[in-house]
């Protein structure tokens, strides 16, 4: 990769969307090594969502009452009176963080924050050198992207302009513009699919699938980088009825990739902190289920990864 011009221009700087986390050093979110940065706001309500603070695309103030000290310092450093004795009140809350910042024990965390263009592509810049020796780069994901689209596209602009691989992760649940665009502002899209049946789909996500397939379909049929990824969540969407016809619809794409994800409850804990109870029923499936899912797609000549 050359060297990347460095520009800060005050649009950039201007700029701002909200971003509940910048994880570094991924290895499943596209190819290589990885930084992904996480956009607040999402359509979709999945009831397996391992990321559920990052549906709303207004911040949280989460509270771990277990690692609470009372020592008060929230109450002392808090602008607006939305922290007091009595407690909290977040309809006073600007979620400017100074409670957060000098909680000494982390009983208290911000769920999004607002940052620029600027300020995310020197972020991402950080690990340039493990980019370029893996194949990496950056991988906007969420919540879903399409739901900041402007900001989405002027980072992947800045990204592009420093020489930086990118990707997305998205539903494609927007208007198909607003799907062509930010493809076409990026190098791959990581596509997913959960489920042929419209009214299973609506009940488990919260929303119909028909635009979904039809964006996946205008996508693959503009020879887009694109590939699919199946989350395998058991008692929902693995009947092999739905997996034929999943790798059926692939197959007829033409796209030639897909990646299956079983299904895990690593942030069923996140529900608890924010006062959520955690309604989705799947299991995993099995490694044997999962490995007669996979020879299903591979009947149908696509490439199939496990896990991403």
């Amino acid at each position: 990769m050359k060297d990347a011009p460095q520009r800060e221009t005050d649009t950039l700087q201007e700029l701002k969307g909200r971003v509940f986390n910048i994880q570094r050093y991924s290895l499943h979110d596209g190819p290589g090594i990885r930084t992904v940065v996480f956009l607040k706001g999402c359509p979709l309500h999945c009831a397996w969502c391992c990321n559920p603070e990052s549906i709303d695309r207004n911040p949280h103030i989460t509270f771990n009452q277990d690692k609470c000290i009372g020592d008060g310092r929230c109450i002392e450093v808090c602008p607006t009176g939305a922290r007091d004795a009595e407690g909290y009140h977040v309809e006073m809350c600007n979620f400017c963080g100074n409670c957060v910042e000098v909680c000494p024990t982390g009983a208290l965390e911000l769920l999004g924050r607002e940052m620029s263009v600027s300020e995310i592509a020197r972020e991402v810049e950080k690990d340039r050198l493990f980019y370029e020796s893996s194949g990496g780069g950056a991988t906007l994901s969420g919540g879903e992207v399409l739901m900041q689209r402007e900001f989405a596209l002027q980072i992947l602009k800045e990204l592009r302009a420093r020489m930086l691989h990118t990707a997305i992760e998205t539903t494609g649940f927007a208007p198909w513009e607003h799907v062509e665009e930010i493809a076409d502002a990026c190098d791959l899209v990581l596509y997913d699919l959960k489920h042929m049946n419209s009214d299973t789909h609506k009940k488990f996500t919260g929303v119909p699938n028909e635009l979904i397939f039809e964006n996946a379909m205008h996508l693959a049929k503009e020879k887009k980088e694109l590939i699919f990824r199946v989350p395998l969540i058991g008692g929902v969407n693995t009947d092999m009825q739905n997996i034929r016809a999943l790798a059926q619809f692939v197959a007829q794409t033409g796209v030639e990739e897909v990646h299956l994800l079983p299904y895990h409850r690593l942030g069923e804990s996140k529900y608890a902190k924010l006062g959520r109870e955690y309604g989705c029923d799947g299991f995993t499936p099995e490694k044997g289920e999962v490995d007669e899912i996979k020879a299903v797609f591979e009947s149908h000549s696509l490439v199939v990864m496990i896990g991403g």
